[in-house]
């Protein structure tokens, strides 16, 4: 009986790192040959770039790089395995995604990307050109159908492959996390699988680029779309899978499946995988971040330390006369439980400077939120000096119903270099929080409990300017990942002076979100690439 052994090399490149990716490229197919004699070795999609490469791939010398990359595999890899691989290339003068077919130090063929989406996080068609043909590659006595990605997601490639002839589909993916999607694509690959009835493998990156995190989870399904080999979510590596020739063409063996996972496991892998990539890959020494005895900074803690232990992270709690003595006490109680270095730096002597500073020209004038920013920045100029003295990078703590809603001081609370909590609501925040808790104690209880506030002012609550979050982050579900518009949210049985009031907010609060670090997206639609709103405008919020 005749059979096949498959690698999925799921794998964490790093964009722009033509030579780095490379060497991990050719270490990976060794490690594959050795433990599992691969007889195939599948990469992810623009593996040797690394994705999304964005705008570096209008650099002059990129084809030269490539050229080089593809060359030094020829000669280093073992001639016996069949390496499939992603990278961009030129013919006849447009750019493709590419598939790359690498055996016996041969290139022996090439896949064009045929289905390029423009929608969401992706921009592919301001680079490439779509492919116009199918392949299939016959190797070891099988007929091989070579996809990328968006392709599976469209009827058209994934039935022209089958037709041409293919007996298994290889597809090279770099699908991004966001919530529900790991359910998602797996009902999409069987859906698939079973339409054409024809097995199908994916193999997907992992890691994080900027504010995309990708989950890996490479898998393989049979032709009745029966999933047989799943590789872990959030963990780099080898995945083999084994198929056999039968009577009824090749079939995959069933294999290690990864379980299902809480999506509170997942969204918090997906934010600890962004801000360890972020941080790692940009060459920071860890990470300092203003810690306020509140919930948001307190799981923001919490992942920083996750994401890079607890000696690479810094909490510094930055006390006012409006500071709670339970903010002082839950801020040290939870630095001495995770570890972290933790010092306090008390801001009333600067707040009144500043007072003292601006009296001539607020004379005249009634105290509001100019006076409570300027505690916001007083810790924001704070935490970046230590960034700058030490080589750390600040994190800021904000979370999605926050930013949505302007909920935050512009140079204040706002600086830093990356948000690990931009993209979750508040309600996730808890959730998250909660979840963490059930896993090792990191986040005092009372944090948890505790009605949240900004402590800008004496006995504030988020509560005295916003809706109760339930209801706030329900609005602003439908409007941001909805798209849905005020009377319809209200028609869906919300408040009317709440669904405007909120509404209002985000419009309003876009040139702040423009000046906001970035953070790791985990939503359908989160600020930044698939949320792109003009600063100035006259849209009226109704209909």
């Amino acid at each position: 009986m005749q059979d096949l052994t498959l690698v999925m090399a799921q794998l964490d490149p790093l964009v722009g790192d033509i030579p780095g990716n490379t060497d991990l490229a050719i270490e990976t197919v060794r490690e594959a040959c050795i433990e599992h004699g691969a007889d195939i070795v599948v990469l992810p999609e623009l593996f040797l770039t690394g994705y999304p490469p964005e705008d570096l791939l209008f650099r002059p010398s990129m084809e030269k790089r490539l050229r080089e990359a593809r060359v030094r595999m020829a000669e280093k890899i073992a001639r016996d395995v069949l390496v499939i691989v992603g990278y961009p290339g030129r013919r006849e003068g447009k750019l493709y995604n590419l598939a790359g077919l690498l055996y016996n130090g041969e290139w022996q063929e090439e896949y064009a990307k045929q289905a390029l989406p423009n929608y969401q996080v992706f921009d592919e068609q301001r680079y490439f050109s779509p492919g116009q043909e199918t392949l299939v590659f016959k190797h070891k006595g099988v007929r091989l159908g070579i996809l990328i990605c968006e392709d599976i997601w469209e009827d058209a490639p994934v039935a022209q492959a089958r037709k041409a002839g293919a007996d298994i589909l290889i597809t090279l993916n770099a699908s991004p996390y966001h919530q529900d999607k790991p359910a998602e694509r797996l009902r999409l690959l069987a859906g698939r699988a079973e339409q054409v009835k024809c097995p199908l493998v994916y193999v997907n990156q992992i890691g994080g680029q900027d504010d995309l995190v990708f989950d890996g989870g490479s898998a393989v399904v049979d032709a009745k779309g029966q999933l047989k080999v799943q590789a872990p979510y959030w963990q780099v590596g080898l995945m083999p899978a084994q198929f056999i020739k039968t009577k009824k063409g090749w079939e995959p063996r069933a294999g290690e499946v990864e379980p299902e996972v809480d999506p509170e496991e997942s969204l918090y892998c997906a934010l600890v995988t962004g801000l360890r990539d972020y941080v790692n890959k940009s060459g920071f020494k860890g990470v300092v971040l203003g810690l306020s005895g509140g919930i948001d900074s307190a799981l923001s803690l919490a992942i920083a330390v996750d994401a890079l232990g607890p000696q690479r992270v810094q909490a510094v709690m930055m006390p006012y006369h409006y500071t709670s003595e339970i903010s002082k006490e839950d801020a040290a109680k939870q630095a001495k439980m995770l570890g972290v270095h933790y010092e306090v730096l008390p801001i009333a002597p600067i707040v009144e400077a500043f007072d003292d500073t601006l009296a001539e020209s607020f004379a005249g004038t009634p105290r509001d939120t100019t006076e409570e920013n300027l505690q916001s920045r007083v810790r924001g100029t704070l935490l970046m000096a230590i960034s700058n003295k030490k080589g750390v990078m600040v994190l800021t703590t904000g979370n999605k119903s926050e930013m949505a809603v302007g909920y935050a001081t512009l140079y204040g609370d706002m600086v830093g270099g990356y948000n690990a909590l931009k993209d979750v609501y508040k309600t996730w925040v808890y959730r998250l929080a909660k979840w963490r808790n059930t896993q090792e104690p990191a986040i005092p209880e009372r944090v948890i409990e505790r009605p949240p506030s900004a402590e800008l002012a004496a006995g504030q609550q988020d509560s005295d300017s916003l809706p109760p979050y339930d209801t706030l982050d329900a609005i602003l579900s439908r409007y941001i990942e909805g798209d849905m518009s005020a009377e319809a949210i209200i028609d869906a049985g919300f408040d009317r002076d709440d669904v405007y009031q909120v509404v209002k907010l985000v419009d309003r609060s876009e040139y702040k979100r423009r000046q906001a670090p970035i953070g790791v997206r985990v939503t359908p639609r989160g600020f930044g690439r698939d949320r792109r709103y003009p600063i100035v405008n006259g849209w009226q919020p109704g209909e």
